[in-house]
């Protein structure tokens, strides 16, 4: 028997619908103001905390092996069947990001609207999607 935090998963894919309001908003407001660049990265970091947040819930509560990097918890979840080959990619790049916008600011190129956020609103609703499924169909919910 698996204890999967649903409620913990649930708070955070509950995030997802603001998210992606916020990340639209970006995209329809660009205007290369620092205040643009900011909430973008804001909006790309809370996007990879949500996907790594959930993916580890799910690697803890359904006993998989353990994680050793923001990618690796991608990586296992796709292998467990959360996520299909083309989420997967896409996440692992999303999660690739994470380094550049908390370790190395001061080297992130903010000059234009970055690639990945045009992306984001499809992403996080294809992940909420996977997870939900993969949980109706493992917990039979």
């Amino acid at each position: 028997m698996y204890y999967v935090d649903q409620q913990q998963i649930n708070e955070r894919l509950q995030q997802i619908p603001s998210l992606i309001e916020g990340v639209e908003q970006i995209e329809q407001k660009w205007d290369h103001s620092v205040l643009m660049h900011l909430a973008q990265e804001r909006a790309i970091q809370l996007s990879i905390e949500i996907v790594t947040d959930v993916g580890s819930l799910l690697i803890d509560g359904f006993i998989m092996r353990d994680a050793s990097s923001y990618e690796d918890i991608m990586d296992i979840i796709a292998q467990e069947g959360v996520l299909d080959a083309l989420l997967h990619k896409k996440l692992v790049a999303l999660v690739q990001l994470r380094k550049p916008i908390v370790q190395q600011y001061t080297e992130w190129e903010r000059s234009n609207l970055h690639p990945c956020v045009l992306e984001l609103p499809s992403i996080l609703r294809s992940f909420a999607d996977s997870v939900q499924h993969y949980l109706v169909k493992e917990l039979q919910l």
